[in-house]
């Protein structure tokens, strides 16, 4: 049987814990005992650890030998995708996250879109401790090494002042018939650095957020000939761009 994986909160030599929340949903929802064994992510290498203490809000293992996994011994390394995801209803928004968190998405950018109803994104800010636990959680369930990272919201026009340096290749999506399909954008770009893709709120980018895509250099591309909701749009992006890009 697979054990399940946890990535360590703290590592110190050979020893690794889980603190806080991380640590109360092991030890009280899932009631571990010491001496159980893990997979533990310490963020260069997947250890066997066994329980040694619990506590309410701390948990600790001993960790013993590297864990090599046949099928997936470096999952997550190469493609890198950064998807700027703009910010709609949240229950909608954090089911995309959790899902381009399991596909392999390397980090998210939540955007304030013009679109974006106005108390989601003043709520937002507040919102990005729960996210940093969606991606945590949905990183251990898909058996990640580690989670991908996710900012704080940001402003469209601040949007490129955040993304990695070597995110060479950027496409947004817009949903026009002249627009070239997503997989053979990426086709044609050199995409040996990252890729950045970008997707709109519920209604898609408004036509002057489109105009300051294009102004930055963007390439606009389309996922097909169906209107697909944000959420949607999101997963099957991050899908495609990682299958095209391996």
């Amino acid at each position: 049987m697979t054990r399940r994986r946890w990535i360590a909160d703290e590592v110190t030599g050979n020893t690794a814990a889980l603190v806080g929340d991380h640590a109360a949903h092991l030890a009280c929802v899932l009631r571990a005992e010491v001496g159980q064994e893990f997979d533990i992510a310490t963020g260069d290498e997947i250890r066997r650890g066994t329980i040694t203490t619990i506590s309410y809000d701390r948990v600790e293992f001993a960790l013993g030998k590297k864990q090599y996994h046949r099928l997936r011994s470096k999952p997550f390394d190469a493609p890198k995708i950064t998807l700027a995801l703009a910010i709609f209803k949240f229950d909608r928004m954090e089911w995309a996250i959790e899902k381009c968190t399991e596909i392999g998405v390397a980090r998210i950018i939540p955007v304030i879109a013009r679109r974006s109803d106005a108390h989601l994104a003043a709520a937002a800010v507040k919102r990005h401790e729960r996210w940093q636990r969606i991606v945590r959680q949905a990183s251990e369930q898909s058996r990640r090494s580690a989670p991908p990272e996710i900012a704080v919201p940001v402003k469209l026009k601040e949007l490129d002042g955040v993304l990695p340096a070597d995110a060479s290749t950027r496409v947004v999506l817009a949903e026009a018939e002249e627009n070239t399909r997503l997989g053979e954008v990426l086709q044609s770009q050199s995409t040996e650095s990252e890729v950045a893709l970008a997707v709109g709120p519920e209604g898609g980018w408004a036509d002057g957020e489109l105009a300051w895509f294009c102004e930055m250099g963007w390439i606009a591309a389309s996922l097909g000939d169906t209107i697909l909701r944000a959420e949607t749009a999101a997963i099957v992006a991050t899908a495609l761009a990682l299958e095209a890009l391996r």
